[in-house]
């Protein structure tokens, strides 16, 4: 489900601000030899999280679902001097394409990469986190979020990716339908938790922006 005309798509992103000449070369590598490249996050999301980042100038992120590091390296360019990324991805295979734009960017020592299962890796992270993106399997969603919060610093940022699920989110599901069945649970845990305060936004595919209290 398009949300928006592909012509406001382009309007939007044309007066935005220009995707980084990195960003650029993983965008192009990422559609020319990685299966299923829309999952990419893309110039106009990426400016999102880059300006998330911005705003909430984090010391330590976390990422769960790195795919190729587009999102990663957007979300890096708020992270402080000092700060520190953790990225968790199951796919062995886009590691290498992982590390090769890693290395490129200016936050190559500040990268950690892990490869596995999430809901095995996040409890051995001995952090406090300002600011954590979950784009990853949806089955796990609820699974994360309550991992993650008790290692967020109070005032921290959670967002969360695909949350309409190209519009499914408004269907009756299927009951086999796993995914669209999670996020619906998974939309109501978040604007309900008393731990987080949360706003839907429609951008793209759904992103919400959950506050730690």
């Amino acid at each position: 489900m398009h949300f928006i005309s592909e012509e406001l798509e382009n309007y939007i992103a044309n007066h935005s601000q220009q995707e980084p000449e990195l960003l650029a070369a993983l965008n192009r590598e990422t559609h020319q030899k990685i299966l299923q490249p829309r999952m990419l996050s893309g110039h106009f999301q990426g400016r999102v999280l880059s300006m998330l980042s911005k705003l909430i100038r984090p010391i330590n992120i976390l990422e769960i679902g790195t795919y190729t590091g587009y999102a990663t390296l957007c979300l890096c360019e708020g992270m402080q001097k000092n700060g520190s990324m953790d990225t968790i991805d199951i796919n062995e295979e886009l590691e290498s394409i992982q590390k090769k734009y890693f290395d490129l960017s200016p936050w190559h020592t500040q990268i950690q990469q892990h490869i596995g299962d999430a809901i095995e890796i996040i409890p051995t992270l001995e952090k406090k986190y300002d600011l954590v993106f979950i784009d990853a399997d949806k089955e796990n969603y609820l699974n994360y979020f309550d991992l993650i919060v008790p290692k967020m610093n109070e005032g921290g940022i959670i967002l969360s990716d695909n949350v309409l699920w190209s519009g499914k989110v408004l269907e009756t599901p299927d009951p086999r339908d796993l995914s669209t069945n999670v996020l619906l649970a998974y939309n109501k845990k978040i604007n309900e938790d008393p731990r987080v305060e949360t706003v839907l936004l429609p951008i793209r595919d759904g992103l919400t922006v959950s506050r730690v209290l």
